[in-house]
């Protein structure tokens, strides 16, 4: 299966509580923090939620 990495650009600091369970549902907790997940629909919904406050690494 394929698999997406994700960067934490931002600082979860004034953001709403979804959002920052989102981010640890992501396993980032600190800006810099990579994590692998396997490429799919939920795991992209959940970057979506966050994607101001992420990047993707290819």
């Amino acid at each position: 299966m394929a698999k997406v990495t994700v960067r934490q650009t931002a600082s979860p600091i004034r953001r709403k509580s979804d959002q920052r369970a989102t981010l640890v549902g992501l396993g980032l907790n600190r800006i810099g923090r990579t994590a692998t997940h396997d490429d799919n629909s939920s795991i992209r919904g959940m970057i979506a939620k966050v994607r101001h406050l992420v990047e993707i690494v290819e």
